[in-house]
């Protein structure tokens, strides 16, 4: 440190320091809600490190801090007045003559020299007014305290501890800062009493602010100048003023401030880590509510499949029982059919198949054809159905936090959560409004017509897949009839109709079981096509908000644990250094 020889612990020690500090700046900079001001904040007190102790005064613009910053120095350098005259940052260091030498625009700082022995040792702040009627004013005021490594918090016996110093002494007590609260012009006031009922006051509203009971100086600034520049002892005793400068001189011998100095970046990086772990917990606890919603249209999905593959069985016992149906007219028929008493009906191969298809395949294409459709419909509307679920939790979700989504947890989060939320919105909303029941219906169904033409070997044209299962059908009974040519049985006669009738039944019951497996493979095979693609079309629609919660608490979990763990390390810094 500038104008300090540390001995070899306490070279280890601000060694170590600075590798926390510098690794809480990198982990600010990857976390998007710090605010550049408290980067900036950070930097600075960092930088203090090398610099001479700081010490700055604060207070209400007309508490007398000019005044008792001349008295601390012993001549009247500033400027006084019962209007703020303080506009804008003093910093004040040591010189051979009062000048102004430089001016920090963009900080409002302008920097003075003066010829105090005090200011060999330290740099004094003067601030502008914390109720000053320009606002900037005490904003200059708040970025300058966590530069500081000792607050001297001026009020005055004839408005002690206003409202707007009691604000803003929490706001200082937030940094970590040592404060020493100065009562001034208790030369306004005869009676003793009095300036110990305003102590207690003081004291009081100190420890509920600070936390503890803070030191509290009074004095008068007025009087304790007056007593300097002529040298009256008797008239400092009264003033009060030589207790303060006693303690001040005390605190800042050269060990203490070597201590405080490097346990004032610990109470900025303290201060920091605790404001943004509480946005971080703000926003895991916001993803914790989103997952909740993530993980109820996960099983939502997974119960719709398994659902859908139940009904789907149902359904499918549906079909086979009418090509179950099917298989036992046709045994029945052939059983009745295939009889000697019936030898001249045999003979007309042609009247045979027309009575085969009246009265077994009969109106079977028609209800498989009903059926398929029945699968279809219900298909397109538990696809709809799901659409409309996922797009309610997802409206709900956006309903639910539409007072805290905006500006409350902090940087692009806010926004790219929202952005999130509304894409997935816009795309259930887009699917829902572009679902047209009818041309997915048609679609399907031609997939359908497709996928048993080409196991079936049917050419089909603008048929429909009724007229497949026909022609399915009326093969079979082409095939089957055509076995009983009338030649045969001519010259076979009694003989062969035992044995051909077993025959015909057999090749019937492998027929409809072609069928049945060329229909239900086909129909499955679709149906499972179908699923996937509506499964699919949602979670991807859901995509981008699953990645987003899953990214983000991967990240705010490991930047919380980077943090968490540099504060341990700081905390046990501050112990290190308070053993100096």
């Amino acid at each position: 440190m500038h104008h300090r020889i540390l001995n070899e612990n306490q070279e280890a020690i601000l060694g170590i320091e600075r590798h926390w500090l510098t690794r809480l700046q990198l982990a600010l900079a990857r976390f998007d809600a710090v605010s550049a001001d408290d980067r900036a904040s950070l930097e600075q007190s960092i930088r203090q490190l090398d610099e001479l102790f700081l010490l700055v005064i604060v207070g209400e613009f007309n508490a007398g801090k000019s005044a008792f910053i001349n008295a601390l120095l012993g001549k009247k350098l500033l400027q006084e007045g019962v209007t703020p005259t303080t506009t804008r940052v003093h910093l004040l260091k040591y010189g051979q003559k009062f000048e102004r030498v430089a001016v920090e625009a963009e900080a409002s700082v302008d920097v003075f020299t003066a010829p105090a022995l005090m200011l060999e040792q330290i740099n004094i702040v003067d601030t502008p007014g914390t109720n000053a009627i320009y606002r900037e004013h005490e904003a200059i005021t708040q970025e300058f305290i966590p530069r500081s490594d000792m607050v001297l918090f001026v009020t005055s016996v004839d408005r002690p501890f206003t409202e707007s110093e009691r604000a803003f002494l929490e706001s200082i007590r937030n940094w970590g800062k040592k404060v020493v609260i100065v009562l001034n012009k208790i030369d306004i006031l005869d009676d003793p009493q009095d300036i110990n009922d305003i102590l207690v006051f003081i004291e009081e509203n100190g420890r509920a602010l600070l936390g503890f009971t803070p030191k509290i100086f009074p004095v008068s600034a007025r009087i304790a100048l007056q007593a300097k520049q002529v040298e009256d002892m008797n008239l400092l005793a009264k003033s009060r003023f030589e207790v303060l400068e006693q303690y001040i001189l005390a605190t800042l011998d050269e060990k203490e401030r070597i201590r405080l100095k490097l346990s004032n970046p610990i109470g900025v990086s303290t201060h920091l880590i605790d404001k943004y772990t509480t946005i971080m917990n703000e926003r895991l606890e916001l993803l914790r509510d989103d997952f909740t919603v993530m993980e109820d249209i996960e099983r939502q999905v997974a119960m719709y499949r398994e659902d859908m593959g139940r009904e789907f069985g149902y359904r499918l016992s549906d079909v086979e029982n009418v090509l179950h149906e099917f298989e036992n007219r046709g045994i029945a028929y052939f059983d009745d059919t295939m009889r000697l008493t019936r030898i001249f009906d045999l003979l007309d191969k042609h009247k045979l198949q027309r009575d085969f298809e009246d009265k077994v395949v009969n109106e079977v294409p028609e209800i498989i054809e009903s059926r398929v459709d029945d699968i279809i419909d219900w298909l397109i509307a538990s696809n709809l159905k799901q659409w409309q679920a996922v797009m309610e939790h997802v409206r709900t979700r956006k309903e639910e936090h539409a007072d805290r989504i905006v500006g409350q947890v902090g940087g692009t989060f806010d926004y790219d959560r929202v952005r999130v939320l509304e894409t997935v919105s816009r795309i259930a909303q887009q699917a829902l409004q572009n679902y047209d029941e009818v041309a997915e219906s048609r679609r399907i169904a031609s997939s359908l017509q497709m996928a048993v033409a080409g196991t079936a070997l049917v050419e089909v044209g603008a048929i429909g897949l009724g007229a497949i299962i026909t022609a399915l059908a009326t093969t079979a009974a082409a095939d089957l009839t055509g076995i009983l040519a009338a030649g045969t049985v001519a010259v076979l006669g009694l003989l062969v109709i035992p044995t051909q009738r077993r025959q015909v039944k057999q090749e019937l019951r492998e027929k409809i079981e072609s069928v049945r497996e060329e229909l239900i493979g086909a129909l499955s095979k679709q149906f499972e096509r179908e699923l996937e693609r509506s499964l699919e079309e949602i979670e991807g629609a859901v995509a981008p908000y699953t990645r987003f919660i899953r990214a983000e608490r991967t990240h705010l979990n490991n930047a919380l644990q980077e943090f968490l763990t540099i504060r341990g390390w700081l905390a046990r810094q501050l112990g290190e250094i308070e053993l100096l």
